[in-house]
């Protein structure tokens, strides 16, 4: 089935299944190079747009702006072309991908899959790739947190194994922002490999096949695939307060009465004060 993979959590990747993907690091320019991206990589593999069946977006967890261009694009096409569409979150594959390359060692692997989430803050979650299982097991949900508290966390699953199946356990790290945050990350007792990259642009042909079979994966398994945004993090803006309800004080009424008591005076004092300027504008015509 010709897929399209885009993917806009970290700069922004587009692909065609099969063949080489397309990366702009640059977040900044998404709006502008995203559909050129899309129509070059559809040409290059030799298709048009009304030729992709499918189209897998990535869902993040990202930043609101960045990850919103590549699902808006993706849903637009998606209805255009009446393609299937598809929402993988980018934190999987790196599991997936890893425990492609590893070799038989002894020891269980598990990584601790990131994604830079800014202001000091890292997207996580904690996998493991089982034999025969094509979708990673989750082991600590997804969320979002300091790299220190990441660490922390990881560690107090580590202490809850005393007696983990298969011998030692190998925490390896894998994402955008895994090296910028290596000191905290040194404080994973079982630390292993770090790797800051993003499979999707990083593998070649391999990674967005990868993020592909992993959405089909989910989408027999009876999973929707949502192409909803995970944010994961609060949104900067709140609703405005509600106004104060104003009370009416006891004597309302007669204050309201002495307003419009001085105001009708006022008016006609200056309807007076007008009247006594034209008669005397009158008189001095008659002399």
């Amino acid at each position: 089935m010709p897929t399209l993979v885009i993917d806009t959590s970290f700069g922004a990747t587009v692909a065609v299944v099969g063949h080489e993907p397309h990366y702009e690091p640059d977040s900044r320019s998404h709006v502008e190079k995203l559909e050129p991206a899309i129509s070059h990589v559809v040409e290059q593999a030799g298709l048009t747009p009304s030729d992709i069946r499918r189209i897998v977006v990535g869902t993040g967890p990202a930043p609101f702006t960045g990850l919103r261009a590549g699902i808006v694009a993706a849903r637009a096409m998606a209805f255009a072309t009446g393609a299937e569409l598809l929402g993988q979150n980018v934190l999987e594959p790196q599991a997936a991908w890893l425990a492609q390359g590893q070799l038989p060692d002894g020891r269980r692997h598990v990584t601790l899959a990131v994604n830079d989430a800014r202001r000091k803050q890292l997207y996580y979650a904690l996998y493991e790739m089982v034999p025969g299982d094509p979708v990673p097991h989750v082991l600590i949900d997804m969320d979002i947190a300091s790299a220190g508290t990441i660490a922390h966390k990881v560690n107090e699953w580590l202490r809850s194994r005393d007696t983990p199946e298969g011998g030692e356990i190998v925490v390896d790290v894998c994402g955008t922002g895994a090296k910028r945050y290596f000191s905290s990350f040194q404080g994973i007792v079982a630390l292993g490999d770090l790797h800051d990259d993003s499979c999707l642009h990083v593998a070649g042909v391999q990674g967005p096949r990868i993020f592909a079979q992993l959405a089909a994966a989910h989408h027999a398994a009876g999973d929707p695939c949502s192409s909803e945004p995970l944010y994961l993090r609060r949104p900067d803006v709140s609703e405005p307060a509600p106004f104060k309800h104003v009370t009416e004080e006891p004597n309302h009424a007669a204050r309201m009465e002495r307003i419009a008591q001085a105001e009708a005076a006022g008016a006609a004092h200056e309807s007076a004060s007008q009247n006594a300027s034209q008669g005397a504008s009158h008189g001095e015509v008659r002399r």
